[in-house]
């Protein structure tokens, strides 16, 4: 009994192999050191890891809003609405017959320099703001009644040959040539032709001139003959109304011009494009009557 005890005590030291202790001849288990823990050196505690403290920040709150430094002129006071314009008698982007008299009492005035065309644009504009700067009145360039009332003070009503000008830009002042006498007072500036008795304009009407290689000679001349029907004999093209006054060089109709304009130009004549005006004139002319051509 006692050998088999001792036999299974055996058997189970075996199996049990792996754990650290052996079993003594009475069958008691018997705990010996670790082999490890005697051939090691002993363990060395490590020192205790410092102990963190995790702080949480606060969240940055919000400082109470500073105060907006309150508006010198208008702190609590309300606001006062933009004073409305007057409304406007004769309104921007407008056309017709008192557009045409406005124009022209402008030009009057010396404020506007284009002849009357009966349309409210931007020049047309700024004249009138012209006028009101020089009459103390808000410079808005829009015809309110009192600016309206003002300029009608002013100036006299338009005659008709203002409103509805003869020639496309104003005649030029007059040569002092063509202040005395009868006179074909021809301007190259202002391309107008004026028929003139003593310093008075009769008519006006538009002309064009030679080009750059057959230019219109300038100068004082006079009328050397006149040819109702005249034919050129070096072109061959009709010069109705023609008055010859520098060799070859005459003040006649031109049916190019009237159809053409100033894309054209003549061979050193004086050429016009109303044919009834010139025919009047030429029926007024006289042979020995002056003619004047000017810049």
């Amino acid at each position: 009994m006692a050998h088999a005890a001792l036999a299974t005590a055996t058997a189970a030291a075996l199996v049990a192999g792996c754990r650290a202790g052996a079993v003594t001849a009475d069958g008691q288990r018997h705990t010996r050191p670790d082999a490890r823990a005697r051939t090691s050196a002993p363990a060395r505690e490590a020192p205790p890891r410092p102990h963190r403290t995790f702080t949480h920040k606060p969240k940055a709150t919000p400082g109470p809003a500073k105060a907006r430094p309150p508006r010198a002129a208008t702190a609590g006071k309300p606001r006062r609405a933009a004073p409305r314009a007057a409304p406007a008698v004769i309104a921007f982007g407008t056309s017709g017959e008192r557009v045409r008299e406005l124009q022209a009492r402008l030009r009057r005035l010396g404020l506007f320099d284009r002849n009357p065309t009966g349309y409210y644009g931007t020049l047309t504009r700024a004249s009138v703001g012209a006028y009101q700067r020089a009459h103390g009145l808000p410079a808005t360039g829009s015809v309110d009644q009192r600016t309206w009332t003002s300029l009608r003070s002013t100036t006299r009503p338009p005659a008709h040959d203002e409103l509805y000008p003869p020639t496309t830009s104003p005649p030029a002042k007059p040569d002092p040539r063509c202040l005395t006498g009868r006179v074909l007072c021809i301007s190259k500036s202002s391309r107008t032709l004026a028929w003139m008795i003593n310093g008075r304009v009769v008519s006006a009407m538009d002309v064009r001139f030679g080009s750059q290689y057959t230019p219109t000679r300038e100068g004082l001349f006079q009328v050397n003959f006149k040819s109702r029907d005249h034919v050129s004999t070096i072109y061959h093209t009709p010069m109705p109304y023609a008055m010859f006054f520098s060799g070859g060089q005459a003040v006649h109709y031109s049916a190019d011009f009237a159809a053409r304009g100033y894309s054209g130009a003549s061979h050193g004549c004086v050429n016009v494009r109303d044919k009834r005006k010139l025919a009047s004139v030429f029926n007024q002319v006289r042979a020995g009557d002056k003619v004047v051509v000017f810049k």
